[in-house]
């Protein structure tokens, strides 16, 4: 196993973030999307220059994917809505479980078809569940019984869905079928229940292998297509939340963190907490997938 440790990594954004997540790379224009979860903004972060901007959406939102010229598609507390990042304006698309006040809208990502992937998490076990939207309006249940859906990708040979459940501390695999959209055989192909923290989003690199975030774990681990553990980033803050590849060759990996929670002594011991790193890597990232097309 190797060890990479921080100065190896670049603070690229001081942002002191609540909880940041959700990272997407636009190729097209060279720029990372993010957002900050409780803070209700959706950044957009430019690494040749640093600057960084963000949109007031008005609510917690869990997630964000490309969805075709200056448009995105959010995953808000209990709705899906477009934002249009030209004007900041905002379309409502679909209301769920908005009955259920204990739920709210996660992680979420599209696949290589262009359907939204997304969950929720709740604050009763086994509560929550994972969605599909596809281009025609449709919503699909896919899975229930989990009560963090998390960190979600596909393989290179999109063959393999996996999807984490941050408090089960298990990362599972499907068998993805790729002209329907549906999966099966689900079985854990990682288990962390040995460690003391919690695998939190992740992304897929070229070759297969997983990198998934570690809340209060203090890093990236990087596991091989079959679930052994082969590499891990430490990160000088505890709670990392997420990963993406991106850069001109897909070579750099951006990392989001928070602060939520923490006490001021812990704070004090990790002064970046919530603030985005990147670190280069040997092996390169895939497209990023979008709401019917690839950036």
């Amino acid at each position: 196993m190797t060890e990479l440790l921080p100065d190896s990594l670049h603070n690229v954004l001081e942002v002191r973030a609540r909880l940041a997540e959700g990272p997407i790379w636009d190729a097209s224009q060279q720029l990372l999307y993010w957002v900050d979860i409780y803070n209700h903004r959706v950044h957009r972060f430019y690494p040749a220059t640093g600057q960084d901007e963000y949109f007031d959406v008005g609510d917690v939102v869990g997630a964000i994917a490309l969805a075709g010229d200056n448009q995105l598609i959010m995953a808000l507390r209990h709705q899906l809505a477009f934002l249009n990042t030209q004007t900041g304006s905002i379309t409502s698309i679909i209301e769920l479980e908005s009955h259920q006040e204990n739920n709210r809208l996660n992680d979420g990502k599209c696949d290589p078809q262009g359907r939204f992937w997304f969950g929720s998490m709740s604050s009763k076990p086994t509560q929550a569940s994972l969605y599909r939207y596809d281009q025609d309006g449709s919503l699909h249940l896919m899975e229930t019984g989990l009560t963090i859906s998390n960190g979600l990708g596909w393989s290179p040979d999109q063959k393999t869905f996996y999807l984490t459940d941050s408090p089960q501390q298990k990362i599972f695999a499907y068998d993805f079928d790729a002209i329907t959209g549906n999966i099966t055989h689900r079985r854990t192909i990682v288990d962390l229940t040995h460690e003391s923290f919690n695998p939190d989003g992740l992304t897929i690199d070229s070759a297969g292998y997983i990198w998934s975030a570690m809340w209060n774990g203090g890093c990236i681990i990087r596991f091989s297509p079959t679930g052994e553990e082969v590499s891990r980033i430490h990160l000088p803050v505890p709670l990392v939340t997420s990963c993406t590849f991106g850069g001109e060759d897909l070579q750099t990996l951006y990392i989001t963190t928070a602060s939520v929670g923490l006490q001021q002594e812990e704070i004090d011991k990790s002064l970046y907490s919530g603030d985005l790193f990147a670190i280069n890597t040997e092996v390169a990232g895939l497209p990023t997938y979008g709401f019917n097309g690839v950036y």
